[in-house]
C-alpha cells in the first residue's frame, strides 16, 4: 500500500510531512484500500466496489493536499476500473466545455469523476502515467482549455449563491482548478484561451456577452498585483484593447463621461483619427467598445461626415448612408448606446449589405421606430436584459444586428435549432418577411403562421420544443423563438399521422416558399434504421455538386437534417442545418459551407470529420466540410422536384467512401442487413 503522500506545492514525489493533517492520512489510508479491492473485484462486480472509491475521493478531494494525491494515484485508479463504463473511460474524446457544468452539478459522484479525471490528466501531461488513448501534449492542451473556460474558478471565490448551492463542493472545485494551474502554467491558460476566443470571435457570433465578460476579468486580473498571468497574456492585448482602449483618446480607460468631454476640443483630424481607430477595432475583432458608441453619437451631432469612417462601411455601404441619412442617424440615436454599443457592428454590416436598397426595408425600419411595443413584450426583454436602454431600443439593436449578421444567430442554451435556423435563413435571404415577424410579436404578442392554408396562432399552440422559456439568446431571439417554437411544434402535430418524416411537409411550410418541396430522407422513421442509401448519396451530389448538376450554384438557403455525432464518431441527435452553397477551397477541394444555429460551428465529429469555421474559403458564421464528409452526416435535405441532376454519374467509388463515413459513425447499428 502507497503511503508516499503528493504535497500541492512539493508535487506528487514528494512525502508529506509531519505537519500534514492525520486526516488525510487516515483517508487515504481508506482509498487505498478501496481501490485495491475494486482492482482485484472481477469485472461483473466493480460496479459495487466502485462505491467505496467515490465516498472515499470525496473526502480525501476535500482536505489540503488531496488533489496532489488523488493525482498520484492516477494510474491506480484508472486501472482498476474507476471509469469503466462512464464518460471519462475515453479521456480522448472528453469536451472541455463540459467540464464546468459537471463540477457544478451539485451530483457528488459526478463532481468527484470529474475532479479524478482531471487529476489524472495533469498526472499524464506530467510523464507520470502513459494513457493509450491521449498524449502528454493533449493532455495539458485540455486542461489548458478547462482552465481558460473556467477563470473566475481561479481567481474569484465562490459566490453566495455557489457556497448555497454547492457548500463545500464549492471551494473543493477552485482549489482542483488552482491545482491544475500551479501544475501546467498559467501561460498555457491564457494562450489557448486567446485562441479560443479569436477562433469563436472569427465567426462573427451575434452573442459576445460571455466573451466580453472573459475579457474584462482577464483585464481585471492582469491589473492585480497578485496575479502572475505570465508572458502568454500579451497576446490578449488586442481584445482587451478593443473593448477598453482602441484609441489613443481612451487608451486608459478614463470613462465614457471623461472620453466625451475629449471630444469636444477635438479637431476634425484629431476626430478622424478616433473614427478610423474605432473602425479597424471593431471589425478586426468584432466587438464594440462602449467608447465606440459615444464617439458616432457625437458624431451626428457634431461631425456626421466622419460617420461613414467611424462604420468602416465599404462603398456600398456609404452610398446606403449617403442615400438614407436621416433613417441611419436615427436608428443609431434609439439603439446605440454604451451599453448596447455591439449593436454597432451590425449597423455598420448591414449598410454593407445594401439591404437598405430593397424597397421593402426602409419604411420597414421606420414603421420599426415608432413601435409600440405590448406591456408584456416590453416586461419579458426588461426581465433579459435590464432597463438600459429601454426595451423598445434593446429589440431596435437586436434586429439591426440579426440584419448585419444574418449567420451570427445562435439557439443558446436551448433545442431550438429550427427557430434559430429560420431567423437566420429570413435575416439572410428575407430581411422583410422578417421585420414583420417582429411587427407582429413585438406589437401584437402574437404571431399567425399558415400550414396549408390554415392558420396557426402561436398563443393558441400548445408548448413547442422547448420546454421552458429559451434564455441567452439576442434581443430578437428572446422576441421571436417562443412563439415560432409553439408554431413549429403544432405544424408538426398537424402531420400526424401521415407517413414518413414531417419535415417533408413542415419545412416549406415554415421557413419559406424557397424550401424546395422535393424531399430525401435516408431514415426510415419507424424503426431507425437507414434506407436507400446508395439512391440518397447520388440525388444528394446530383443536386448540389456543381459536377453532377449541371454547374448550377444554389440559389436560396436550403433547411437540411444532419445526425450529430461526437468526436468518437457516436451518434448525439438530430439536428437542424442551413445549406449554403457548394464550392472549391483553396485547395480545390469541393466543399459544402452552412450554417450551424448551435452557437459555434466548429465542431469535431469524429472519424477525421472535423467542420471548419475559417481557412476554406469560409465567409464569417459559415462551417464547412469536405463534400463526402458533409453528406455522410446527412439524413435529410430538399431538392427542387424538376431539376434531378445526373445521379447516374457520381462514381461508385465516391459512394462507397460515404458509405464507409456512414459505418463508422451515426450509421453503425442502422445499416440494413
Amino acid at each position: 500500500m502507497r503511503q508516499d503522500l503528493g504535497d500541492d506545492r512539493h508535487g506528487p514525489s514528494q512525502t508529506l510531512d509531519a505537519s500534514v493533517d492525520q486526516a488525510l492520512v487516515t483517508r487515504l489510508s481508506q482509498l487505498d484500500h478501496a481501490v485495491d479491492a475494486l482492482a482485484g473485484a472481477p469485472e461483473f462486480s466493480k460496479g459495487t466496489k466502485v462505491r467505496r472509491v467515490l465516498d472515499a475521493l470525496h473526502r480525501v478531494l476535500l482536505q489540503r493536499g488531496g488533489c496532489a494525491a488523488v493525482r498520484d494515484r492516477a494510474a491506480a485508479l484508472d486501472e482498476a476500473g474507476l471509469f469503466l463504463g462512464t464518460d471519462w473511460a475515453q479521456p480522448d474524446i472528453l469536451v472541455p466545455a463540459f467540464v464546468g457544468p459537471s463540477l457544478r452539478s451539485g451530483m457528488i459522484d459526478t463532481v468527484v469523476l470529474e475532479a479524478t479525471s482531471e487529476l489524472r490528466l495533469v498526472a499524464i501531461a506530467a510523464g507520470e502515467y502513459t494513457h493509450e488513448a491521449i498524449s502528454a501534449e493533449d493532455a495539458k492542451r485540455f486542461l489548458s482549455q478547462i482552465l481558460a473556460m473556467n477563470l473566475e474558478a481561479l481567481f474569484s471565490a465562490p459566490s453566495e449563491a455557489e457556497r448555497v448551492r454547492l457548500g463545500r463542493v464549492a471551494h473543493l472545485i477552485r482549489d482542483l482548478f488552482g491545482y491544475v494551474a500551479e501544475q501546467i502554467g498559467y501561460d498555457s491558460v491564457l494562450g489557448e484561451l486567446g485562441e479560443e476566443i479569436w477562433r469563436v470571435l472569427r465567426q462573427r457570433p451575434i452573442q459576445v456577452d460571455q466573451i466580453k465578460a472573459m475579457v474584462t476579468r482577464i483585464a481585471v486580473y492582469r491589473e492585480d498585483p497578485d496575479v502572475d498571468l505570465g508572458a502568454s497574456g500579451q497576446g490578449l492585448d488586442r481584445l482587451i484593447s478593443a473593448l477598453f482602449g482602441p484609441t489613443e483618446a481612451c487608451r486608459e480607460d478614463p470613462g465614457v463621461v471623461v472620453y466625451r468631454s475629449r471630444l469636444d476640443v477635438m479637431d476634425t483630424e484629431g476626430l478622424e483619427f478616433e473614427a478610423r481607430g474605432f473602425a479597424r477595432a471593431m471589425h478586426d475583432t468584432g466587438l464594440v467598445s462602449p467608447y465606440h458608441a459615444t464617439l458616432v453619437r457625437f458624431l451626428i451631432e457634431n461631425n456626421p461626415y466622419l460617420l461613414g469612417e467611424a462604420l468602416g462601411v465599404s462603398e456600398t455601404g456609404r452610398t446606403c448612408l449617403q442615400r438614407y441619412t436621416e433613417l441611419v442617424h436615427t436608428l443609431i440615436v434609439v439603439a446605440v448606446h454604451p451599453e448596447s454599443a455591439q449593436c454597432l457592428y451590425g449597423l455598420a454590416l448591414m449598410l454593407d449589405r445594401g439591404i437598405l436598397h430593397q424597397p421593402p426595408i426602409v419604411p420597414s425600419l421606420w414603421r420599426q421606430l415608432s413601435l409600440q411595443l405590448a406591456p408584456d413584450v416590453q416586461q419579458r426583454l426588461r426581465d433579459a436584459f435590464g432597463s438600459t436602454p429601454d426595451p423598445a431600443a434593446r429589440l431596435l439593436g437586436g434586429l439591426l444586428s440579426m440584419l448585419g449578421q444574418p449567420l451570427g444567430v445562435g439557439q443558446g442554451d436551448n433545442p431550438t435549432c429550427q427557430s434559430a435556423r429560420a431567423l437566420s435563413m429570413w435575416a439572410y435571404n428575407d430581411p422583410d418577411y422578417l421585420l414583420q415577424m417582429v411587427v407582429w410579436a413585438a406589437r401584437d404578442d402574437e404571431i399567425v403562421m399558415h400550414f396549408e392554408g390554415q392558420p396557426i396562432s402561436s398563443n393558441d399552440s400548445e408548448g413547442g420544443v422547448a420546454s421552458a422559456t429559451p434564455i441567452d439568446l439576442d434581443p430578437l431571439s428572446q422576441l421571436l423563438v417562443p412563439h415560432l417554437d409553439r408554431i413549429y411544434a403544432e405544424m408538426g402535430r398537424r402531420c400526424a399521422g401521415r407517413p414518413g418524416d414531417p419535415h417533408r411537409w413542415v419545412n416549406p411550410e415554415f421557413h419559406g416558399w424557397w424550401s424546395a418541396r422535393g424531399f430525401h430522407i435516408d431514415v426510415d422513421v419507424e424503426t431507425g434504421n437507414l434506407i436507400d442509401l446508395d439512391d440518397f448519396i447520388r440525388q444528394f451530389h446530383a443536386s448540389y455538386h456543381p459536377a453532377y448538376n449541371g454547374g448550377q450554384p444554389l440559389i436560396h438557403p436550403q433547411p437540411a437534417g444532419v445526425a450529430v455525432t461526437d468526436s468518437a464518431a457516436r451518434y448525439v441527435g438530430w439536428h437542424a442545418i442551413t445549406i449554403l452553397r457548394a464550392a472549391p477551397d483553396p485547395d480545390g477541394v469541393m466543399r459544402v459551407f452552412f450554417f450551424n444555429p448551435n452557437n459555434d460551428s466548429g465542431q469535431d465529429w469524429g472519424d477525421g470529420v472535423v467542420v471548419g469555421t475559417a481557412g476554406n474559403g469560409e465567409r464569417a458564421g459559415e462551417g464547412s466540410l469536405p463534400f463526402e464528409e458533409f453528406v455522410s452526416r446527412l439524413y435529410i435535405f430538399h431538392t427542387d422536384p424538376l431539376e434531378n441532376g445526373e445521379p447516374e454519374l457520381v462514381p461508385a467509388e465516391a459512394v462507397e467512401r460515404v458509405l464507409g463515413f456512414v459505418r463508422r459513425s451515426w450509421g453503425a447499428d442502422r445499416m440494413p442487413e
